[in-house]
């Protein structure tokens, strides 16, 4: 079993909209069953999930302290991949989520007050020694800011190759509990979330691998 963090200490970064996206895919491709965990206690996550109509992936609603038993009874449950949204700017709360990572994936906007913020999460994956990924969220079609985002970003770690732009399908799918993939299969926008679940499904699989 995988666990994946999302983690970013910069409100509106995307990582709810990529937790629910990338949960609702891995299912699709047949890399489930999956859990998602909302670990943020604004509980975008679980409105979203609340809404939906289709069983899967299934939810679950987590305090810290009820993280590690949630974790385990996933696992014993035979779920393969476990999701986990985390809340903006609660360091301590962050750090004790990213420490069961396998993987952290870091949403970032290609601005430069994102630029900025994104030191501070990156501290936190690698205190814990996480392997992390930034994804490029919220971009505009071919502009020259998302490439420098990319270049800046890759100083300090691996940058998704998918990158993820800027569309009003992502908050109308998310109106009944859907995702764009849902939505429209044949859209832009849910062939860019297919493109990075295939992406950070094959870097999932070479992290544990090269894990002691």
């Amino acid at each position: 079993m995988y666990v994946l963090v999302l983690a970013s200490q910069k409100g509106g970064a995307g990582k709810t909209t990529i937790s629910r996206h990338l949960a609702v895919e891995a299912e699709r491709a047949g890399d489930g069953p999956v859990v998602l965990i909302d670990a943020d206690p604004q509980g975008g996550l679980a409105s979203w999930w609340n809404r939906r109509q289709a069983e899967a992936p299934v939810f679950f609603a987590s305090r810290l302290d009820d993280l590690p038993a949630h974790i385990e009874q996933a696992r014993a449950g035979g779920f393969k991949l476990v999701i986990i949204d985390t809340p903006p700017q609660a360091t301590g709360l962050i750090r004790a989520v990213v420490e069961r990572a396998d993987l952290v994936l870091i949403p970032t906007r290609p601005s430069p007050d994102d630029l900025d913020a994104v030191g501070r999460t990156i501290d936190i994956a690698e205190e814990a020694q996480k392997p992390m990924v930034f994804i490029i969220n919220g971009a505009t079609k071919n502009a020259r800011i998302t490439g420098q985002a990319a270049i800046a970003l890759s100083q300090s770690g691996t940058v998704a190759t998918a990158t993820i732009h800027h569309s009003v399908s992502f908050p109308t799918s998310g109106i009944d509990g859907r995702t764009v993939g849902e939505l429209d299969p044949s859209s832009n926008s849910a062939k860019e979330i297919a493109e990075l679940w295939t992406y950070v499904s094959t870097r999932l699989r070479k992290c544990v691998m090269t894990t002691p």
